[in-house]
């Protein structure tokens, strides 16, 4: 997460989402775990659209998280209609970079940021493997 400050053009693919009574911590408003339930539902989200099998433990392969690095900006109360942008911004041989950004409903700066690294992954071998084709030709031209 190289760039300092985001917006919603950093962010090619979209999914809307809304906060539940149950996202609350003690402090009454979004717990920080809960970001990650969002930012992992948008995922499968994302590979649907890429082709990739949504539900994913019925596939031989798929993806396992290798990291992540995760920034909370702000506070985030219920209710809130939430904006999940993400975009792959890097693909290895059988890696990938997932930039995932979340985004109040009509706000432009985001409340949480989010680099993942994945590995494309074949249960049945437990071997990696390579990204699949349809992920190459999402990456924007110029990140390649």
């Amino acid at each position: 997460m190289h760039k300092k400050k985001y917006s919603r053009s950093d962010f090619d693919f979209w999914v809307n989402m809304e906060t539940r009574w149950r996202d609350l911590d003690a402090l009454r408003h979004v717990n920080h775990a809960t970001f990650l339930t969002l930012m992992e539902s948008a995922r499968l989200d994302l590979y649907r659209d890429l082709g990739m099998d949504k539900e994913r433990w019925l596939s031989q392969t798929s993806t396992i998280l290798g990291g992540m690095e995760i920034s909370w900006l702000q506070q985030v109360n219920h209710p809130s209609k939430l904006d999940i942008g993400q975009r792959l911004t890097r693909i290895g041989t059988t890696s990938f970079d997932l930039l995932t950004g979340i985004f109040r409903k009509n706000e432009s700066s985001p409340v949480c940021i989010a680099l993942f690294k994945l590995i494309t992954f074949d249960f049945e071998t437990n071997s990696p493997v390579p990204v699949p084709n349809s992920f190459h030709n999402r990456l924007n031209p110029f990140e390649r």
